[in-house]
């Protein structure tokens, strides 16, 4: 190796940030020994030793420290270069990494994208779908450009935009009697929720919870897709985003109502601070910031 190369710094950077080589080999999804392979070329090249290993996985030497703070300006001149490159074209052209829950990647994001793709042919956009600490961790790691999340999202030099505000609403088989669509005339009923951890659910706890009411779930699914299924079956209720029965096809089989008191959740754009507003990225902002919002109470 003759001179630095780019993708080997960015390999030791995610080493230190994990703390681990298998576990930027999962992110990378590259083998542990091609990932040990290029820290030592990398050590190598600047015949320094970069890295050293703990008792608790491994951490920077003096001098990976200070390659680390290098790197960081490294990857903003280069991103500064590619933003300058880009300003001379008049078309926006590309690729821009997303993350997203699984909800708004199936009930909004299509038809935004289809209109981005129609606008920009030569726009791509990738999309990954997680929860959002996941997101955040990895636009921190700089391994994806852009997160549409639920907040609150905490993370180190952060920018985040509001988009819309959506409402939860109550679902029910249509064949069923609509209970009252509170936390205490919900009580004694199956409730079918989504699995713990989850900001989604978080939120849904605390609205029984500032009612005195314990959420207990005979179920608790990962996607809301088989959720709405076992409601449509008749098993229980659900409490889910509006955006998931928006559209009539997806509320086949349901009753969809507002819960009292009503329920919302603040999505947001995030991105980090020294993120190169590049063309595409700026009107994906512009896009996921337009998303209709859902009535405030």
């Amino acid at each position: 190796m003759t001179t630095l190369n780019l993708g080997y710094l960015a390999t030791f950077r995610l080493v230190v940030q994990r703390g681990s080589f298998s576990a930027a080999a999962d992110v990378l999804g590259i083998s542990q020994p091609a990932v040990s392979l290029q820290v030592r070329q990398l050590e190598q090249f600047l015949q320094a030793r970069l890295i050293e290993r703990t008792g608790r996985g491994v951490k920077a030497t003096a001098a990976g420290m200070a390659l680390l703070l290098h790197g960081e300006r490294i990857e903003q001149a280069v991103n500064e270069a590619v933003q300058s490159v880009n300003e001379c074209s008049e078309q926006v052209s590309g690729e821009i990494t997303l993350g997203t829950g699984a909800t708004a990647c199936i009930h909004l994001l299509p038809p935004m994208l289809q209109e981005l793709r129609e606008r920009y042919p030569l726009l791509t956009v990738g999309v990954t779908t997680g929860n959002t600490p996941d997101i955040v961790r990895a636009i921190e790691e700089n391994r994806l450009d852009l997160g549409l999340v639920t907040l609150p999202a905490s993370g180190r030099s952060l920018e985040v935009m509001a988009a819309q505000r959506e409402e939860f609403v109550l679902i029910i088989a249509a064949a069923q009697r609509t209970p009252t669509a509170t936390p205490a005339g919900l009580r004694a009923l199956p409730l079918i929720a989504f699995e713990q951890g989850s900001g989604t659910r978080s939120l849904i706890d605390g609205w029984f919870q500032r009612a005195g009411v314990e959420a207990r779930p005979v179920m608790q699914l990962g996607s809301i897709e088989a959720i709405k299924r076992m409601v449509a079956a008749g098993l229980g209720y659900s409490i889910i985003p509006r955006m998931a029965v928006e559209a009539p096809r997806d509320r086949e089989g349901l009753h969809v109502s507002s819960l009292a008191p009503l329920l919302h959740r603040q999505l947001a754009v995030v991105m980090r601070q020294d993120k190169i507003l590049s063309k595409g990225i700026a009107e994906l902002v512009k896009l996921l910031q337009r998303a209709p919002s859902c009535p405030r109470d």
